[in-house]
Parts: C-alpha cells; sequence; structure tokens
C-alpha cells in the first residue's frame, strides 16, 4: 500500500511539473519561427533556424519534411520536448495551412493549452478563427502573442478590442509595446512597470541582448512613449488565472519571433498560466485521473522521419499513470498485448530514448503498425478505458489514385495503407472503380500533392491523380447503395471503418437527390468535435 501511495504521488507531481501545448494561426503568421525561439530560450537548441533557410541561418527543426523545407510552410505537426524552470514543455507545432486542419484538430486533442499567434499587421485572420473556435469547444485555454511588432502593424488597442469583439475573448496584458509597430522600443510588464529593451543578435538566430530598466529608470529614459505604453496597459484589466482557464480571458503577449524578442516573457506565461495535465474525460462519460494506471491515445502517426528506415511512430499523449518502455499494455480496440520495447521523445525529426513518461508527455512508439489514429492504449491491470474518437472531417476534394507503373503495384498498396493509417489523406474504395483505383478524400488539395509526393519519393510508387468533380459526402444506409450509385453524377465509396458513403457533386445535387428519394437519408459527415 506505500508503495502504490508512493508511486501515485510521484506520479502526481510529475504530471504538476508538465505542461502541454499547442501553437495554432493562421498560415505565415510565424508558428515555425516561434517554435523554433521557444527552444532556443529553454536551450534546447543553441541556434534559431529560420522557415527558408536565409543567410547563416539553418531550417528549423519542427519543418523536417523535404517539402515543408522546399515550400516554407508547414505541412505535418512536430512535437517538442524540453524543459524550462524545470517545467517539462511537450510543444506541438501545428500546420496553418487550411488544407491540412485535420492534423491541427487532433493535435489539439492532445494538449492542455494554446499559445495563439497574431501577425501585428493583420490580427484575427480566418484560420486562426476556426482553430480557436476548436480550442473554445474543448475548452482548451488560450495565450495570445502578438508576433512580428518590429514590422510596421495595427494599433494595439485596436487589435485588443478586436479579440473582445469578434472573438469574444477579454486581452489581459502580460506584457505590453513601448512603441508602435514598426518603431518596437521594448516591452513593459504590466505587472510593475518594469521595461525590457533588446539588441537583436546578429543574423537573429540566437537570443537577443536584454536590458531591464526599472519603472523609473525606464520613464527616464524612454519618456512619452513609456508613459503612453503604461496607461495603454492599465487600460486592461490584470491577468487571472481562474478567467483564463475558464476561456473568458486571454493573457496577452507581444513580440518578435524571428529576432527571439519577448519570447523568454511567453515561456514564463506558459509556465505560470497554463494548466497542468488533470482528468482526462473517457469515452463513457467517466473522466482518468492523472494517477491511475497507465494510459493513453495515439493523435498521430508519422512515417519517413528515418530515411534509412521503413518505420512508422505512432505519437501517444500520456493521459495518467508512468510509462516505461518495455511495459507491456493493452491496445483497446483490439484487446490484444502490445509491446513498447521502441520508445522515442522525439525532438522534431531527433529521437532519441525515453525510459519513462507522465501525464502531459508525447512519446513515439515506433513500429506500431497495428495502432492507428484514435486508439487508446492501457495498463493490462484493471478495466478497460477508451478516450473519445478523434474529429473526423468532411472532404471537399476527391480524386482517383492509380499507380502509374503497374509492376510496383505492391508498393502502390502499402504506401496509400500507410498514408491512410498516418491521416494524410481519406482512401475510399469505390463501388464503380475497384480497390486498385482508390478513390482519394481531402479537406484540401494540397494534400493531394503531398500524398504525390510521398508516394513516389518514400514508397517508389509514383502515381496519377484524376480529379473527380465531388466535393460531398454523406453517410447512407449500404441497402441504399444501388439506387445511390445508379443517380446521375453520383458515386458509392466504402471507408476503412466500414461506413458507405454516397458521394456527390455539390449540396444542391445532395438535395435533388433527397427531393427525387424522400426514403434515403444522406446524413452529413458532422465533424466529432468533443
Amino acid at each position: 500500500m506505500t508503495t502504490l501511495a508512493t508511486e501515485n504521488t510521484s506520479v502526481t507531481a510529475e504530471a504538476a511539473r508538465r505542461r502541454s501545448i499547442a501553437v495554432i494561426s493562421h498560415p505565415d503568421a510565424g508558428k515555425s519561427t516561434l517554435t523554433e525561439a521557444l527552444a532556443l530560450h529553454a536551450h534546447a537548441i543553441d541556434q534559431a533556424g529560420a522557415v527558408h533557410g536565409k543567410g547563416n541561418r539553418s531550417g528549423v527543426v519542427s519543418d523536417w519534411l523535404e517539402m515543408e523545407q522546399k515550400r516554407g510552410i508547414s505541412i505535418t505537426s512536430a512535437a517538442l520536448q524540453f524543459v524550462y524552470r524545470d517545467v517539462v514543455i511537450n510543444l506541438l507545432d501545428t500546420p496553418g495551412h487550411a488544407d491540412f486542419s485535420e492534423d491541427t484538430y487532433r493535435v489539439l486533442t492532445a494538449v492542455d493549452a494554446a499559445v495563439m499567434l497574431l501577425d501585428s499587421a493583420k490580427g484575427l485572420e480566418p484560420q486562426t478563427l476556426k482553430l480557436f473556435e476548436v480550442c473554445r469547444r474543448r475548452g482548451v485555454p488560450v495565450i495570445t502573442f502578438v508576433n512580428k511588432w518590429d514590422r510596421p502593424g495595427r494599433e494595439v488597442l485596436d487589435l485588443c478590442d478586436e479579440l473582445e469583439e469578434r472573438i469574444s475573448l477579454r486581452p489581459t496584458p502580460v506584457t505590453w509595446p513601448v512603441g508602435e509597430a514598426g518603431r518596437f522600443l521594448g516591452l513593459l510588464d504590466r505587472q510593475d512597470g518594469h521595461v525590457t529593451t533588446y539588441r537583436r543578435a546578429p543574423g537573429g538566430a540566437s537570443i537577443a541582448e536584454e536590458r531591464t530598466l526599472d519603472a523609473a529608470r525606464a520613464a527616464e529614459e524612454l519618456d512619452d512613449d513609456y508613459v503612453e505604453a503604461l496607461e495603454g496597459a492599465q487600460l486592461l484589466e490584470p491577468v487571472d488565472v481562474g478567467t483564463f482557464r475558464s476561456g473568458e480571458t486571454t493573457p496577452l503577449l507581444f513580440g518578435a519571433a524571428l529576432a527571439n524578442i519577448g519570447v523568454r516573457q511567453l515561456l514564463d506565461a506558459v509556465v505560470d498560466l497554463a494548466p497542468a495535465p488533470a482528468a482526462r474525460p473517457t469515452a463513457d462519460g467517466g473522466d482518468r485521473p492523472v494517477d491511475a494506471p497507465f494510459s493513453g491515445f495515439v493523435f498521430k502517426m508519422q512515417a519517413g522521419m528515418d530515411p534509412k528506415h521503413r518505420d512508422h511512430v505512432a505519437y501517444i499523449r500520456v493521459c495518467s499513470g508512468r510509462f516505461e518502455r518495455g511495459m507491456n499494455v493493452t491496445h483497446q480496440r483490439t484487446g490484444r498485448p502490445f509491446a513498447t520495447k521502441y520508445a522515442l521523445s522525439v525532438f522534431g525529426r531527433e529521437r532519441s530514448t525515453v525510459e519513462d513518461a507522465y501525464p502531459g508527455d508525447v512519446v513515439g512508439l515506433v513500429n506500431a503498425g497495428a495502432l492507428a489514429v484514435g486508439d487508446t492504449v492501457h495498463e493490462p491491470s484493471g478495466p478497460s478505458v477508451r478516450f473519445p474518437p478523434m474529429p473526423a472531417f468532411e472532404p471537399e476534394h476527391f480524386a482517383v489514385a492509380r499507380s502509374s507503373d503497374p509492376g510496383r503495384s505492391k508498393q502502390f498498396r502499402k504506401g496509400m495503407a500507410q498514408l491512410e493509417q498516418e491521416g494524410v489523406v481519406q482512401v475510399l474504395v469505390s463501388d464503380l472503380r475497384g480497390d486498385a483505383s482508390p478513390v482519394l478524400a481531402a479537406v484540401g488539395p494540397l494534400q493531394f500533392e503531398v500524398a504525390a509526393f510521398r508516394m513516389e519519393h518514400e514508397f517508389s510508387a509514383p502515381m496519377v491523380l484524376e480529379t473527380l468533380p465531388l466535393s460531398v459526402a454523406r453517410y447512407v444506409d449500404p441497402e441504399h447503395a444501388a439506387t445511390v450509385a445508379a443517380y446521375p453524377g453520383a458515386e458509392v465509396a466504402r471507408r476503412r471503418d466500414g461506413a458507405t458513403l454516397a458521394l456527390l457533386r455539390d449540396v444542391w445535387h445532395a438535395r435533388a437527390f433527397e427531393r427525387g428519394h424522400p426514403d434515403i437519408a444522406l446524413d452529413p459527415l458532422t465533424p466529432n468535435l468533443p
């Protein structure tokens, strides 16, 4: 009894040291750059890279796919873990492009808080709004970081008003800029009035040199700019942990990630304000406390991380208990045992063996071919546990995939199965075309580009894609499949989970079918967002 109590106390203490966060924003707001800057300030890396690797700066560690490096965008989410102020931070950098929304939404199931990144000149952009709404629905509290303050942008109070008016989120300043956007003189600390000034390191690859001015010295040196910043910050209410975690307010910070300015204060806010892992809701409506026996769920599958091997990694969010490398766990969906001999801590593309992990941590299990996104794993002892399924989204783009070389049909099938398992695209088998010519379904067309690139470069199975004039998928009862298939311009396809889908040109096409067949229901693939 004493040993068990001690172990539970250890798990609780370790969970309290964890912060699991995601960085979300519209494309080009600077997510990958901020991720790099956070790792630099935590001394997890020696130099910060740049998204395009310009000048003497390398590429960012979180954008490791060849296609990401060529195009300068994040295509897949990346997991980074580092220690700051004796707190273990699990940081998930996510794609901002709308075409990769599914990957981002899955990541948001695995974090306890999010950093919402705004471009100082653009404010709340469409994809930021979508991702914020997911955070709100899931009860994920949001810290706001206004980036690129060293460039011309909007008025600070205008940005604050936008947060409150458009998403009903009251900003509570942690820092406040001295000087307007493009004339960045320093950062005011809202709590005690001191100011931090910066001298950017040459090239921006290392931490900017800081100088701290107390309130009196700042007033003397910065004169009217200091007074204006102080008065502006005091117009808004101070940070309150309770209203932040309940989703009513957002701690607000400013900076310039590319110059590594304001990043330390953001890390401090994550440590001081973001919640530690807590009891996790289960699929049966209960809660799994952090000190319960080990459990976790797969929120992402990724292959191609090591070009020398054809392995794939299952990213597991630890929800309860202590994970130990080599332990046998139960794969809840199949009820079968699963060995965890190859367990990794993943830092971008770099890997290191992990011996143990605690609630809030992300563990990569190698060669986990039996696992799929949304699966739960748990310690064999005690009752089974299952966490809610991953969000599922309606595809709006469809294309038929065919191997360009019939002699490589085996590699083609293997690649298709791998991309489907990872969630890169949805792979459907059309009754019209058969399994040799699967129909790929995607939220955005860039997913097709990623699939084609990886099929050629990872599986040596180049494919030809034929875009289909379809944009709507609906559930239909299998007994009505023949009626749908006979309808002009419609197709019937089967999903891996056995669901039967009606594929139609557009919503008007779907409505016309329903009017002609009032006895057949076409049910939407509504996103399953808890």
